[in-house]
């Protein structure tokens, strides 16, 4: 078997697997024998790992998350989250990659993994930078309008879609802000910033809990996260293992598209719609805005960007002054 991996640093998140282990996966999956030519690691995520397998008769993903000691608890079992979200995706199930198989016993490797079909179409950073922005427009068109099918579907409760599930909207986010706090602290991060917040969130419960409809959220989808044709139509989405049940308002599209108004983006809202610009609204976002930096903390943390991480203190010491004016 040709193995073609990535140039990883010593200690780096994402670990590899060697060629045997990857062969045993594939024999697991489709029965003693099978023939492994090449497996290639994809780059563009930042989690699991990932590899595009050459089987005798055709190529699958194979999806490898971390090992348990390795994940966080705003992180934790993600790939379970994923694969038990699936059937909520329903509305846009045509663009989802196929699961083949998925292996949760540790029995041949302690780590979870998934074996998927591959999508049709090429990764969505290397076909839009193709064009100029002014040409993007129908792509944000249609990524508002998948984003508003997936908000279209209710929950049992607030909170990851595997669970754990809470009766309010401000539970949710006040648990998630601890647990966020404590990934931190045990990184040796201050994350008093973050603590904080959990507390005016405590104390805007009623605020928060204007929300009772608990909605789909896919939690990454964006240009990173798609497939596009050369003429950028939407062949496939993926990674929705930060999937959960909330308020739209909360999801990271949202956040994206209101990253850069005045731009192509706003085309993102001529399919989706107008977002409710109340002030109880605007103050939410608020929160949600808390929410993404303090992921986006760990995150960057994990990828050792030290420059990022640092801008990311100052990003939420604004938040934090607003939400006590």
């Amino acid at each position: 078997m040709d193995l073609r991996p990535l140039d990883r640093p010593a200690g780096a998140f994402q670990q590899q697997l060697t060629a045997d282990q990857i062969e045993t996966v594939c024999e697991r999956v489709f029965g003693p024998g099978t023939q492994v030519r090449e497996a290639t690691e994809l780059g563009w995520g930042g989690y699991n790992t990932t590899y595009r397998v050459e089987l005798g008769d055709g190529p699958v993903i194979l999806r490898v998350a971390p090992e348990p000691e390795r994940q966080t608890r705003i992180e934790w079992q993600f790939m379970r989250n994923e694969y038990l979200a699936a059937p909520y995706f329903a509305p846009i199930a045509h663009l989802l990659p196929r699961t083949i198989a998925a292996d949760f016993t540790h029995e041949v490797i302690p780590r979870d993994y998934v074996v998927q079909a591959v999508l049709t179409g090429r990764a969505g950073p290397d076909v839009l930078p193709t064009y100029p922005p002014a040409e993007r427009g129908p792509f944000y068109r249609e990524l508002g309008r998948l984003t508003r099918l997936v908000h279209g579907v209710r929950g049992p409760g607030f909170g990851p879609v595997a669970g754990p599930h809470f009766a309010t909207w401000s539970e949710a986010l006040v648990a998630y802000f601890a647990d966020n706090a404590l990934d931190l602290e045990d990184r040796g991060l201050d994350a008093a910033d973050l603590r904080e917040v959990g507390r005016l969130a405590t104390a805007d419960a009623a605020l928060l809990d204007e929300v009772t409809s608990p909605r789909l959220l896919h939690g990454d989808l964006w240009t990173i996260n798609v497939m596009l044709t050369p003429d950028l139509t939407v062949t496939g989405v993926y990674d929705h293992d930060r999937s959960w049940w909330g308020d739209p308002a909360a999801d990271w599209p949202i956040h994206m598209a209101l990253a850069k108004p005045g731009a192509e983006r706003d085309e993102f809202w001529t399919s989706y719609g107008p977002l409710d610009d109340s002030p109880p609204a605007r103050r939410r976002a608020l929160y949600y805005r808390a929410r993404h930096l303090g992921a986006l903390r760990l995150e960057r943390h994990r990828l050792d960007r030290g420059e990022k991480l640092a801008d990311s203190y100052d990003e939420l010491a604004a938040v934090v002054a607003q939400l006590s004016e």
